[in-house]
């Protein structure tokens, strides 16, 4: 049985769990080789348990029993160094790169005028700036081949409001204005770079909330989700398959493009 992204290679950041791994799993049985790029420790904000190292070594286990290959690299996608050896060694082991998925990011509630300086700069170090180191080291290798799909993890916080959510949705609108601007920019080198905004997805992101809120993840679902269809959140698989989609020959013409997949939530 064919599969469609045999030969290619997929570099994913926030990889270790959630969403990540759900995509990093998705595009290994379809024959992509994986780079898993987490940082796998414990960070001081946002303070809920991130993913650990354990974590991208049973999914390189995982790949692995799946008749895949994978490369994981410990690294924080604020660091350029620990960026730039991943992207070295995948191109020593692989000698591409075909899909960058910036996937990496963090989420904590917060007053706008309550939120420390601190705060602010590591929401947007993190879901924004990150973004753009990462991409910075692989672009070029994408112009070299004059292919390759570019897929940013916004949010539906990158297309509306949210409350107690400034810095947050400040990161994922600018997630937004990056994809267009590089849409842009790449197109010219046949590479296509799109957005998503999932609406609230079942990752233990969510129970680290719930736990530093004092309540639990389905007080939280109900509350501020607002579906129409009648669920509290989507899951990980489904993020793996829109990307997917994206990334395939399937979405060839599709670039510069907003890829929403909230449940019906922006039309309430």
């Amino acid at each position: 049985m064919s599969q469609e992204f045999a030969g290619q290679v997929a570099f994913i950041t926030g990889a270790a769990h959630g969403q990540g791994r759900a995509t990093a799993l998705a595009l290994a049985k379809e024959g992509a080789k994986i780079v898993a790029f987490d940082v796998a420790r414990q960070l001081e904000y946002p303070g809920y348990k991130l993913g650990e190292l354990s974590d991208l070594e049973s999914l390189q286990l995982e790949i692995k029993e799946l008749g895949g290959e994978s490369l994981i690299y410990v690294g924080d996608v604020r660091d350029d160094k620990a960026i730039s050896a991943a992207v070295e060694g995948t191109l020593a082991q692989f000698d591409r790169i075909d899909i960058l998925f910036n996937n990496a990011g963090i989420c904590f509630y917060g007053l706008a005028h309550e939120l420390t300086e601190e705060a602010w700069d590591t929401m947007l170090d993190i879901n924004l700036k990150g973004a753009w180191l990462v991409a910075r080291r692989i672009i070029p290798v994408l112009i070299k081949q004059q292919s390759g799909v570019i897929i940013n993890n916004s949010s539906i916080a990158g297309l509306r409001g949210l409350g107690r959510l400034s810095h947050y949705t400040a990161s994922k609108w600018g997630l937004t204005g990056l994809t267009k601007a590089w849409a842009i920019e790449l197109a010219p080198h046949g590479i296509r770079v799109n957005s998503i905004h999932p609406t609230g997805v079942n990752t233990p992101m969510n129970d680290g909330l719930a736990a530093l809120e004092g309540t639990t993840t389905q007080e939280i679902a109900e509350r501020s989700a607002g579906n129409l269809l009648p669920v509290p959140w989507i899951e990980p698989e489904d993020v793996a398959q829109a990307v997917l989609y994206l990334a395939s020959p399937r979405a060839r013409y599709i670039t510069g493009a907003q890829f929403v997949l909230d449940a019906g939530l922006l039309t309430r």
